[in-house]
């Protein structure tokens, strides 16, 4: 529990002499400099916010002092106690982020405009009532942290929120208790658990179980017997003896302690289907040591000075949780004949526990790992650490805001429903990620009610609307990458596939056209049954013929040659080839892997084979070459040796497809990352291959030109939207300046 730094009357008659007496109590730690700005702020806030009240019954400026309080007990700085004084004023006439700054800072304007669109996200009974909760709640949590460029912004909602939660007990709605309490419980308790600010995590937990779980929550303070204080003092007892008998047997170690609160203990009888009487870390102490021998003399001690409870011993240091967690469990019965749990551990042990893969928060929550998500965890809570331990910190502050942009941007719907997209995502990319049919007919799109362009850069935290109209329809302008519509490959995908669809009456015709007039060239007479050829080159029938000829996906050439009286007969129905990478028969070694599949048609048993100059990947467009005698070639439509084909070798390309089952294998494709030179890259890029499960083949030594590292490998893939979700994930990696596939 962070413990108040001033005692607040229950009923302040005067706010100006409440701000006073709470400027008064503030300790030494803040210089005088920081205590006028301070007294500034708080005689601004009596001015703007002295008229409001909350919910609770209790003024708006008693209820940010309080907040300000609780971050005093934090040792926080000065500009984030000015921050959240300011929380919510920027609602107010007469103050403006321009007119904060200049009396204030750049930094405490940052800090409340980032409040202020948080303040701005309501109704959350919406994500809390949807199929998909529990994923709403983690787009929740990460649109806060999205919005929050600084760590501090967090720590003010958190503040506020605690503030709040020890409050509702004036609330006579007790439905409306149990929301706030449900909010708590499920998106700002786990916020402080990520970021190891305990304090505010077991107290927000706590109050929320209290509203949630009131008899249970009685219940467990009932057995419990003694008052909260009583059992830290109990645990200060225990490290104290601890830090005796290491110190006597010349152990280094350092010694902390908790008592378990009490949402933690219900929720592990919850867990495990105990008894109150079977949960024996209601006081548990934490050793760190320095080798992996000190932690077996360390559990030594501890037995020597107390008896075990049996079956209560884990050696997760012989074998390790399967998120690599490694600690020496043991329960002990300790002074008083009271249950006692101790965990013992190497300090590299827990610094992986606490940053790394086996990180509490992923673990406990059982979320999967998301590198760029986690690493801005990381430093968030290093950040953290280091204030706690009174160091400078402004400076990793400062690297953090310029290293670790968030990957994502979280958006809401109008019914707040929370969209993740990649960042720089725009407003037609959020149209598509809805549904493709708004996409197709999206007209024009609000922004927090304001009309934009649908190429808008969306920020996380803003509301979108999209107008859509009947009768509107995609532009080819969409997809023009210089004009910045569309940046994720499902938008793009999706227009792609309607253009397909709606220029098929189109391209009948122009292929029509086309044949008719190599017909007349050729001198071919009579009749032609183009329904015979179409389904002799596996298509349906003429109209699928000449739509194939019309898109560029067949050659004229190629159909012209079936129309000869000697023409060799050809397969009515067209059969799924294996495609193998050019020049070697691909052998899996891994368990479920398909051969690719390719639909060519007049081509008897002939082998395919995947070109290695461009590797194409489905569903990109793919032509076959038919090779003197290697079989055939399937090529990229767009590949330069296909483009460089002399007009009289072009008659030995045909028509190919991707068969239905092409997706269930792989597909060989090179990368080219450029980036700086840092140690930790060549892991995180091993960890963003292992997140979208692509199969590294080979990694070239990097090579260096002009200041930076270019990086080649090679990977299987099992289509071009795994693809794109790689190279947008690779291209967020720190340090990384470009990321493009190459062909030869």
């Amino acid at each position: 529990m962070v413990k108040p730094i001033y005692n607040f009357p229950e009923d302040p008659s005067d706010d100006r002499a409440t701000a006073e007496h709470w400027l008064a109590s503030l300790p030494a730690n803040y210089p005088e400099p920081d205590r006028k700005r301070l007294q500034e702020a708080c005689a601004l806030l009596v001015q703007c916010r002295g008229d409001q009240r909350l919910e609770t019954g209790e003024t708006q400026v008693r209820h940010l002092l309080s907040t300000a309080d609780i971050l005093v007990g934090l040792r926080m700085d000065a500009d984030t106690l000015i921050a959240a004084l300011f929380n919510g004023c920027l609602s107010r006439p007469g103050i403006s982020p321009d007119w904060l700054e200049a009396r204030f800072g750049p930094a405490v304007r940052t800090m409340v405009e980032d409040l202020h669109r948080i303040g701005q996200i309501a109704n959350v009974d919406v994500i809390i009532a949807a199929k998909d909760q529990d994923q709403h709640e983690e787009n929740l949590r990460r649109l806060l942290l999205g919005i929050a460029e600084d760590v501090r912004v967090v720590l003010i909602v958190l503040a506020e929120r605690l503030h709040l939660m020890r409050s509702i007990k004036h609330l006579e709605d007790r439905d409306r208790q149990k929301k706030l309490a449900r909010d708590t419980q499920r998106v700002y308790a786990p916020l402080a658990n990520r970021l190891g600010i305990w304090q505010l995590k077991w107290e927000l937990e706590d109050l929320a179980l209290r509203y949630l779980e009131p008899q249970e929550y009685k219940r467990i303070a009932q057995l419990l017997g003694d008052r909260r204080a009583e059992r830290e003092a109990y645990i200060n007892a225990v490290i104290q003896r601890l830090k005796q008998e290491f110190a006597e047997k010349q152990l280094r170690a350092e010694v902390t302690g908790r008592p378990k609160h009490i949402y933690s203990i219900w929720k592990k009888m919850q867990r495990k289907g105990v008894d109150f009487r079977q949960i024996f870390d209601l006081r548990a102490v934490r050793v760190l040591v320095d080798s992996v021998p000190d932690c077996y003399a360390a559990l030594g001690i501890v037995h020597g000075l107390w008896k075990h409870i049996p079956k209560e011993f884990d050696d997760y240091i012989a074998t390790p949780k399967g998120n690599h967690y490694q600690s020496l469990h043991t329960a002990v019965i300790g002074p008083e004949n009271k249950a006692l749990e101790v965990q013992i551990r190497t300090w590299e042990m827990h610094r992986h526990a606490e940053f790394g893969v086996a990180a509490h928060w992923a673990y406990k929550e059982n979320r999967s790992y998301d590198l760029a998500f986690q690493r801005r965890i990381n430093w968030m809570r290093s950040w953290l650490e280091l204030k706690n331990e009174g160091v400078e910190s402004g400076d990793l502050l400062a690297q953090f805001k310029a290293e670790l942009e968030p990957a994502h941007v979280y958006v809401l719907t109008p019914k707040s429903k929370v969209i993740e997209l990649p960042k720089g995502a725009t407003v037609l990319d959020f149209a598509f990620a809805i549904h493709s049919e708004i996409g197709n007919h999206c007209r024009g799109a609000r922004v927090d009610g304001r009309i934009v362009p649908l190429n808008q850069v969306l920020r996380s935290g803003q509301m979108v609307e999209i107008i859509t109209q009947r009768n509107a329809t995609p532009s080819r302008d969409w997809l023009d990458p210089q004009r910045g519509y569309l940046t994720t490959a499902k938008a793009r995908n999706r227009v792609r596939q309607w253009f397909k669809q709606q220029d098929f009456a189109q391209h009948v015709n122009e292929g029509r056209a086309l044949l008719e007039k190599a017909c007349d060239r050729s001198g071919t007479e009579g009749k032609v049954d183009w329904d015979a050829i179409g389904q002799k080159l596996g298509f349906q029938g003429a109209e699928e013929l000449f739509a194939a000829v019309g898109r560029g996906e067949l050659f004229v050439g190629q159909v012209v040659k079936n129309l000869a009286p000697d023409a060799p007969p050809e397969r009515a129905e067209p059969e799924a080839i294996p495609a193998r990478p050019s020049g070697r028969r691909r052998k899996s070694k891994r368990s479920g892997e398909r051969e690719p599949q390719v639909i060519a048609a007049g081509i008897g048993r002939l082998p395919v084979h995947l070109a290695h100059c461009c590797k194409p990947i489905p569903p990109e467009s793919i032509v076959g070459y038919i090779t003197r005698g290697h079989g055939v070639t399937v090529h990229h439509f767009s590949c330069k040796n296909v483009q460089r084909l002399a007009p009289a070798e072009q008659s030995r390309l045909l028509a190919v497809n991707w068969a239905k089952g092409a997706a269930e294998a792989t597909y060989p494709v090179d990368l080219v990352l450029r980036s700086g030179d840092r140690r930790e890259l060549i892991q995180e890029i091993i960890a963003v291959l292992a997140e979208e499960k692509a199969h590294l083949r080979a990694l070239q030594p990097p090579t260096k030109s002009q200041g930076e590292i270019y990086r080649r490998f090679s990977l299987e893939v099992e289509d071009l939207s795994q693809l794109d979700r790689l190279i947008t994930k690779l291209k967020q990696l720190p340090s990384v300046s470009g990321v493009w596939r190459e062909r030869e």
